[in-house]
């Protein structure tokens, strides 16, 4: 029989669906496409903030070519399809939130929250994997198809009313907590913990960066609370790749 306490991530997860269920429908802030950034360059409008969406690819593709081939290593061969989920997720992002940007709208931003919610699955499903030591590719493809649903459910109780941003706002926030607390729970090596929490750490300041974008760039000037969220989550994204790089070339090798 397992300890009580290594239950303690299933608790987290039904307390917050059940507070989700009970608060009801969570809208979009009205003024939500109101950017600072009215910049244009080279012809592109809101520049910075599409182009600051450049880091999100160049992580991605950084962490394929490191980790890609060593897909089947004994340090990353258990959390690799969570992992790989979240490096598309993580170039999709690049795309998606940069179309996203040159037009700001509902529509457009369908395809910036998709890649989103399957870089935060693939994340959770990646660190669950590690830490019970247990292939993560079921769980992937099921938290795949429950951001995908989180993202169609805002986008159609949109159209019928309130969107709702309840099932996104939950795959956001579990990464957050969860990983944090597998990683204590199995006794991940105190290094990638400090890692990962530093990742997590800049995502949540990008987060709030994100909610004073102008606030931000009345005191910056060049740099708009949201071009500064890109870039933080893109410095929190390449943490968490360079933990898993370390992790692979320090690890012995699995046998064949």
């Amino acid at each position: 029989m397992r300890p009580l306490h290594m239950h303690l991530p299933m608790l987290v997860t039904v307390i917050l669906s059940g507070a989700a269920l009970w608060h009801g429908p969570i809208a979009q802030l009205p003024d939500y496409h109101d950017f600072a950034d009215q910049t244009t360059g080279f012809g592109i409008p809101h520049f910075a903030d599409v182009i600051s969406n450049l880091g999100f690819a160049l992580v991605a593709l950084w962490g394929w070519w490191q980790l890609a081939p060593a897909c089947r290593h004994a340090g990353l061969k258990d959390g690799w399809a969570g992992y790989r989920l979240f490096l598309i997720g993580l170039f999709l992002t690049a795309i998606g939130s940069s179309y996203y940007h040159l037009a700001p709208d509902d529509a457009s931003l369908v395809w910036d929250r998709l890649p989103i919610a399957l870089a935060c699955g693939g994340l959770l499903a990646g660190v669950r994997g590690d830490a019970c030591k247990r292939r993560s590719d079921g769980l992937a493809t099921l938290l795949a198809v429950f951001g995908i649903v989180s993202v169609a459910w805002w986008h159609f109780t949109g159209q019928t009313g309130v969107g709702d941003l309840r099932p996104y706002l939950l795959l956001q926030a579990l990464p957050i907590i969860l990983i944090p607390l597998w990683q204590w729970l199995y006794d991940i090596p105190r290094a990638e913990r400090w890692a990962f929490a530093g990742a997590l750490l800049l995502y949540v300041i990008a987060k709030f960066a994100e909610l004073y974008d102008h606030e931000i760039a009345a005191i910056l000037g060049a740099i708009t609370g949201h071009t500064l969220k890109h870039l933080l989550a893109t410095a929190a994204a390449a943490g968490i790749v360079g933990s898993l790089i370390r992790r692979v070339k320090n690890a012995p090798a699995a046998g064949v």
